[in-house]
């Protein structure tokens, strides 16, 4: 039915945050691509980041196609995102004009470090300038302006949802998805003690609670002018 980009930070961020809408999206028949632009190579203290790059790319080729998603990665390493370095735009522009998504969704401006603000940035700039056919055709047909949908935040701070979607049925292959991660899962919870398997299972719990869902996630719109649509998207 539609053509759904999702483009998130490191190589979990996608399960952690919409997963769920997006196997939704996919039972539906939709056309759905993953994208992350950090490869995620700072995330441990004992790995080397090269190394750790490499099992991390690796758990989230595995995550994606588990999921029947198309995958593709920009492969900068962590806290290099930048949402004005030309060449990560232009990355990220073949991306999109691949997908030629009728929706994408992504992070808020406002979370809660660096590369995840500047990943919501760089989607900003990266989707129009998909859009003007004069721009590096040599990267595929320009794509449509379409909506931004942003997930929620990290630890829910300053991220009331506009819409909601039930994914009581999908939390746990969600979940599933998400302990391919074992990288970060074990990491996270020998050292820092968080269960963000749990983490996000509550998580969900709480946003369904709010729609009248058993598990649901939460999204905003981008209110720009050209970023609205007289219908829903979100399945």
């Amino acid at each position: 039915m539609y053509k759904v980009l999702a483009i998130t930070c490191h190589p979990d961020d996608m399960e952690i945050t919409c997963a769920g809408t997006l196997l939704k999206c996919k039972k539906r028949g939709d056309e759905v691509t993953v994208c992350h632009v950090a490869n995620g190579n700072m995330g441990h203290v004992v790995i080397e980041p090269d190394e750790l790059r490499s099992i991390r790319l690796e758990e989230a080729r595995k995550s994606s196609a588990s999921a029947g998603f198309n995958y593709a990665t920009i492969d900068v390493g962590d806290l290099l995102v930048d949402s004005h370095d030309r060449a990560q735009i232009d990355k990220l522009v073949e991306v999109i004009r691949r997908a030629d998504p009728d929706f994408i969704i992504t992070h808020a401006p406002n979370d809660y470090m660096t590369d995840h603000a500047e990943v919501s940035n760089l989607v900003f700039n990266a989707s129009f300038s998909a859009s003007v056919p004069h721009y590096r055709p040599d990267l595929g047909p320009a794509a449509k302006v379409t909506p931004i949908y942003y997930t929620d935040n990290a630890g829910y701070v300053d991220c009331e949802p506009e819409e909601y979607v039930d994914i009581s049925e999908e939390i746990d292959k969600k979940l599933e998805m998400l302990a391919n991660h074992q990288s970060q899962l074990v990491w996270l919870r020998d050292h820092d003690g968080i269960d963000i398997l749990e983490k996000t299972r509550i998580t969900s719990k709480f946003r369904g609670y709010q729609c009248g869902a058993e598990y649901a996630e939460g999204f905003r719109g981008c209110k720009v002018n050209l970023r609205f649509a007289a219908k829903r998207y979100l399945p």
